[in-house]
């Protein structure tokens, strides 16, 4: 016997020996009244117990049709994510942008998705890409990428493909969209999100004000403004063998987690402006032109390295730097 209805078959005896022992007590207490009201009022009390019954049984069947749709619905949605994960290899730049739009619209409402959405993103930014506008050295290396009239560019970006064209317009949604997915203000998510970016071409990339974990861009070409000002990250934020072609904007970034510019290369300039940086540090042996502001380090920081000519503050100076700011 199943256990629903050996439920029910105690219900129903319960509620037998409730409408006996109600409708006895009754004429017990009270002989003179008619034996119709004190049968009729055990009945009553006997068809509680299987009302109750009634209501348990209702309130299983809900939580096993929301089981079951939760579980339709979670089905659903791995099925949306694996098409759109295969139409990011579609030749078309806007089925492309649409199935990153489709992604990102489930890393929203399903928060399990979020990483996992992030991780395809600066998947796809790591793809080999290039662009003539990235490869020539304008004047100003802030306008990495430009999009005059053919007439008006350059005659070294005249060569630009359509192509190229349409995939820089879905790399710059990818950096958009990771941007956007990230917590910032008061968005009480603190999750510690991972960006890897190792190798990624990225143009004109911003990360304002957004709460994470780990950065890792290893040997990643950055163009254009990059900017981080104000950013917050948990982890350690790993540049290393990283190039920044354009500015780059640290100013009051949090980077409890340490930060790693070994064999950075800075071609432009760099701000620090408010930064504050933990747990450890390594520099390129000496700071680049157009260093703007000071880092302050927090105390206990350990220094893979010994900078000299980086403007450090905070109680986190090793000494080394202090008796070579002192002779200098």
């Amino acid at each position: 016997m199943g256990r629903g209805r050996w439920l029910l078959a105690v219900s129903v005896l319960a509620a037998v020996l409730v409408t006996v022992a109600t409708t006895a007590t009754l004429l017990l207490v009270d002989p003179r009244q008619p034996k119709a009201e004190a049968i009729k009022t055990g009945a009553l009390a006997g068809g509680a117990v299987v009302a109750l019954y009634a209501l348990w049984l209702n309130d299983r069947r809900r939580r096993v049709e929301e089981a079951r749709h939760e579980l339709e619905s979670e089905k659903t949605a791995d099925e949306r994510f694996a098409k759109a994960v295969e139409l990011l290899g579609n030749e078309a730049d806007q089925v492309r942008v649409g199935a990153m739009h489709v992604l990102a619209n489930l890393a929203t409402t399903n928060q399990r998705y979020k990483q996992t959405v992030l991780d395809v993103l600066c998947a796809y930014l790591r793809r080999p890409f290039e662009h003539p506008a990235l490869a020539r050295k304008p004047e100003d290396p802030d306008q990495a990428y430009f999009r005059e009239p053919a007439e008006d560019r350059p005659a070294e970006d005249r060569e630009v493909t359509a192509e190229q064209e349409r995939e820089m317009t879905v790399r710059r949604t990818a950096q958009r969209l990771i941007t956007d997915l990230l917590p910032w203000g008061s968005n009480p998510d603190e999750t510690r999100y991972q960006l890897d970016l190792s190798g990624a071409r990225l143009v004109h990339f911003r990360l304002e004000g957004r709460r994470f974990g780990r950065l890792v861009a290893r040997r990643a070409q950055f163009y254009g403004i990059t900017a981080f000002r104000g950013v917050t990250l948990a982890q350690p934020a790993l540049f290393s063998g990283g190039t920044f072609h354009g500015r780059v904007d640290f100013e009051d970034g949090r980077f409890h987690g340490g930060i790693s510019f070994q064999d950075a290369d800075f071609k432009r300039g760099l701000t620090l402006t408010g930064a504050t940086a933990g747990t450890f540090l390594h520099f390129p042996e000496l700071p680049p032109e157009g260093l703007v502001g000071s880092l302050d380090v927090r105390e206990g920081t350990a220094f893979r390295n010994t900078p000299a000519g980086w403007p450090l503050t905070g109680d986190g100076k090793p000494a080394a730097v202090e008796d070579h700011v002192q002779q200098d």
